[in-house]
């Protein structure tokens, strides 16, 4: 499901989240490819957004190629091949910060892995999908007081300001694991609703009648013009 609000984003010259985290290494000061990558290294943007190394050098090229950056001076250091330094542009500048507002202020769809599983759970037996749950809660809770200690140590040293993503993954993984111990609450006390039900479609191999009523419900086709319908023979891949 959909919730109210919930947009696509804005299309942008350069839609590759890696073209923000290079128009924020930039708004520091002009740099060359290299340090670039160097510092969003160190900065840890390259686990803060869900980009690829592997198109570094693209970006850079189309950020310069929509002047979001632009080239100042090639520099040479020892035998290293010449560099070209680029620094961002006043069109980067607001790119940078529009970018920002929108990712701040409106919520975007978004598909995590452990939704896309929790989305097909019933194809596991219930005392296999709880036992899995239990060791992902396990797994949470390690993580979490890893992530505590590590944000701990950090705010000694770094300005909370750079660090409130760190604060925000926190955040989320408590909330997931706090609704994981309550669900897990239920299928052992065996309060989950449908759980027999669930359970008799393992067990048995059959499909229960109100589960397949349920499906064939929800599976029949309803008239919606503004939902394009594939005709027999039409390709609808491209």
């Amino acid at each position: 499901m959909t919730s109210e609000g919930v947009t696509v984003p804005k299309r942008r010259k350069v839609g590759n989240l890696l073209a923000l985290a290079v128009l924020s290494a930039l708004v520091q000061r002009p740099m060359h490819p290299y340090e670039i990558a160097t510092a969003l290294r160190a900065w840890g943007k390259d686990q803060d957004m869900d980009f690829k190394w592997g198109s570094f050098y693209t970006v850079i090229g189309n950020l310069d190629k929509h002047h979001l950056i632009e080239a100042v001076e090639n520099v040479r250091e020892g035998r290293r091949p010449e560099r070209t330094v680029y620094r961002i542009t006043d069109a980067g500048r607001t790119e940078l910060v529009d970018w920002a507002r929108e990712l701040v202020s409106t919520p975007m769809a978004e598909h995590p892995r452990f939704r896309a599983g929790l989305s097909v759970l019933a194809a596991l037996h219930p005392d296999e999908a709880t036992g899995l749950l239990r060791q992902r809660l396990d797994l949470l809770e390690a993580a979490l007081r890893q992530d505590r200690e590590t944000l701990d140590t950090h705010l000694r040293e770094i300005p909370r300001l750079f660090l409130v993503e760190s604060e925000y993954d926190l955040a989320i993984r408590n909330a997931e694991a706090d609704w994981l111990r309550a669900l897990l609450a239920e299928l052992t006390s065996g309060t989950y609703p449908g759980l027999d039900t669930w359970r008799a479609f393992h067990e048995t191999g059959e499909m229960p009648a109100e589960l397949s009523e349920l499906a064939e419900r929800t599976a029949a086709p309803k008239s919606n013009p503004d939902t394009p319908t594939p005709e027999a023979g039409t390709d609808t891949t491209g």
